[in-house]
C-alpha cells in the first residue's frame, strides 16, 4: 500500500463511518476495484482506523461526555437525582450494545462467508436506501425526549445496531432508524447513534488489540498506518457534522439514493 491509497482508506473510513452509507460496504467496493493490497497487515489497519473514528466521537462530544461520566458517578456513588437522567441514558447505551453483541455475533455465524459477498452487499445497500426513504418520507417527526427513553428503545437501537455487521447495512443509519422509528426527536436519536460507538468500537478495538503483530511497527507499513489513522480521524469529524446537518435539515434522502445506486452497481456489476 503507498501513501495515496493509505489517504483515501482513511478517507473512506473516516467519512463513511457516521454517514448512513455503510463503511464497511465502501472499504470492501474500493480495495476490489482498485485492488488494494493490504495484506497480512489488515487486521492492524482495520483496528487503527477504527480507533481514529472512535477518537473523533470523543474529541466532537466531548463536553456531552464528561457530563455522562460526572452524572454516571454522582448518581451511581451519591445518589444525585439531577444525574439520573444522563445515568439512564448511559444504561440504556450498554442494554443497547449488549442486545448488539449478542445478536450480531448471531448474524455473523449464520452468513459465514456469505457476508462479504458483492450481491451481499449490493442488497443490503438497497435496503439501507429503501429505509433512509421510508424514515424521511414515511414517518412523522418523534416528539420523545432524552428523559423519555425506555428499555424496549434501547433494546430495539441495539437490535437495529446488530444488523451493521452485515456490508451495506449501515451502522449510524440502522441505529438512526430505529431510534426514529421509535418516536425519538430528530436530536435524541442523533445523539443516542454517535455515542452509542464508542462502547460497540471501543469494546471491538480492544478485543482485536491481542492479535496485532509487534513487528509490524518496525516495519516500512508503519507511516501509510498513520497517514490512514489521521485521515481517518480527521474526515470522522466532518462525517458526524454532515449527518447532523442533513438530518435537521431532512435531506436523507439524497444518501438513501445514492445507497440504492451504489447497491444496484455493486449487484448487478462487481
Amino acid at each position: 500500500m503507498n501513501w495515496f491509497e493509505a489517504i483515501l482508506i482513511g478517507f473512506i473510513q473516516g467519512i463513511s463511518e457516521f454517514l448512513p452509507i455503510s463503511s464497511t460496504a465502501h472499504l470492501l467496493i474500493v480495495e476490489k476495484l482498485l485492488s488494494i493490497q493490504i495484506g497480512e497487515n489488515s487486521l492492524t489497519f482495520e483496528v487503527f482506523l477504527h480507533f481514529a473514528s472512535l477518537l473523533a466521537v470523543f474529541y466532537y462530544f466531548r463536553d456531552e461526555l464528561k457530563q455522562i461520566l460526572l452524572d454516571f458517578l454522582l448518581f451511581t456513588f451519591k445518589r444525585k437525582q439531577r444525574s439520573r437522567q444522563n445515568f439512564r441514558f448511559a444504561v440504556l447505551m450498554l442494554v443497547s450494545t449488549l442486545v448488539t453483541m449478542i445478536v450480531g455475533k448471531t448474524i455473523e455465524e449464520g452468513f459465514g462467508e456469505g457476508l462479504t459477498s458483492t450481491a451481499t452487499i449490493g442488497a443490503s445497500l438497497i435496503i439501507t436506501g429503501i429505509f433512509l426513504v421510508l424514515v424521511e418520507h414515511g414517518m412523522n417527526t418523534g416528539k420523545r425526549g432524552l428523559s423519555e427513553l425506555t428499555w424496549k428503545d434501547g433494546i430495539l437501537i441495539g437490535l437495529g445496531q446488530a444488523l451493521a455487521v452485515i456490508p451495506g447495512i449501515s451502522r449510524s443509519g440502522s441505529t438512526l432508524v430505529a431510534a426514529l422509528w421509535c418516536g425519538l426527536k430528530k436530536e435524541v436519536a442523533l445523539r443516542y447513534s454517535f455515542l452509542l460507538s464508542i462502547p460497540i468500537i471501543g469494546g471491538l478495538t480492544l478485543l482485536k488489540l491481542p492479535e496485532i503483530s509487534t513487528n509490524f511497527f518496525q516495519s516500512e507499513a508503519i507511516i501509510p498506518l498513520i497517514l490512514s489513522f489521521i485521515s481517518a480521524f480527521i474526515f470522522a469529524i466532518v462525517g458526524i457534522k454532515w449527518l447532523i446537518s442533513m438530518v435537521q435539515n431532512t435531506k436523507l434522502s439524497y444518501f438513501a439514493c445514492y445507497c440504492i445506486a451504489l447497491g444496484v452497481i455493486t449487484w448487478t456489476f462487481m
